[in-house]
């Protein structure tokens, strides 16, 4: 990290997991390994929801088609900006899942270190559960503390 802070397209890889999207069932964001990465940080955004806005779960994976898919069972650090200011995220929490408020324009950071996940587990999928109408939503990755840096990081959805 230098001096003025992170520029994010060198020092960490970004991944689009999950583009923006009316959801009106259950969806599953796009697999990434995690391998040559020590941390994650999920945000999820959802633009208009309902009264039933679904559910967050974050899952590990033995391999990029989702293979042996299991809800992390230990808890995730996770921040939510669930009111309408849209910059001030709340206290760090921990959950295993996330229950999805009813308000509009809201986004969750979901923070996983690699050493979280299971022996053989280096891949990492969002599920999201059914929600109770149209839900706009869209989940992106940023994995950092790479093994092998550079100014153009090698995929990590295979």
């Amino acid at each position: 990290m230098g001096a003025k802070g992170i520029t994010i397209a060198e020092e960490c890889h970004v991944i689009n997991i999950l583009p923006p999207q009316s959801a009106t069932t259950a969806l599953d964001a796009d697999v990434f390994n995690m391998k040559n990465y020590a941390h994650a940080t999920i945000i999820c955004q959802f633009g208009t929801t309902n009264a039933d806005a679904g559910n967050i779960t974050v899952e590990e994976c033995t391999a990029a088609d989702a293979t042996g898919a299991t809800a992390l069972s230990t808890t995730l650090w996770t921040y939510a900006e669930t009111t309408a200011t849209g910059d001030t995220l709340g206290a760090r929490t921990n959950d295993v899942s996330i229950d999805v408020s009813a308000n509009d324009n809201i986004f969750y950071v979901i923070e996983i270190d690699a050493s979280e996940l299971s022996a053989g587990y280096n891949y990492v999928q969002v599920a999201y559960s059914a929600p109770g109408g149209a839900t706009l939503i869209s989940m992106v990755a940023i994995l950092s503390g790479s093994r092998y840096p550079k100014d153009q990081s090698p995929t990590a959805l295979t």
